[in-house]
């Protein structure tokens, strides 16, 4: 069970059996978790229920996650926000621009279990994953 277990973690994921599999792990780990399809949603969702971390797809419809972050890190109550960006592009420019729009971490899908865990409990625990 991880340190951080009890947190609350608010899922955008625009594919519904990633945001799924992501509720279930993320449920079997002991945190809280809410799931939405989109950008737009997760933007209101934050704005509503204050999650400890939002995890993010980068490619979604209606807001994209880069743009996501930036209003999120331009709105002074979410700007400290860890939000964690999954990307399906490896590009190492693309994690550059992620990270460069105010991602607290990025993770390449597929990505690997402890991978992602390891990267949201660092930033659960006040830290910079990259």
């Amino acid at each position: 069970m991880s340190e951080a277990a009890g947190a609350f973690i608010l899922v955008a994921e625009d594919d519904p059996d990633i945001r799924a599999n992501l509720q279930r792990l993320l449920r079997l780990e002991g945190y809280r978790v809410s799931a939405v399809a989109d950008g737009r949603a997760a933007l209101a969702a934050v704005l509503a229920q204050s999650p400890d971390l939002l995890l993010t797809d980068a490619m979604m419809p209606e807001l994209d996650g880069e743009s996501l972050v930036r209003l999120l890190r331009a709105d002074a109550r979410h700007a400290r926000l860890p939000v964690l960006l999954l990307t399906a592009r490896a590009d190492s420019e693309d994690r550059a621009r992620a990270l460069a729009a105010g991602a607290s971490a990025v993770v390449t899908k597929p990505f690997h279990r402890a991978v992602l865990l390891d990267s949201i409990r660092g930033l659960l625990a006040g830290g910079a994953v990259a």
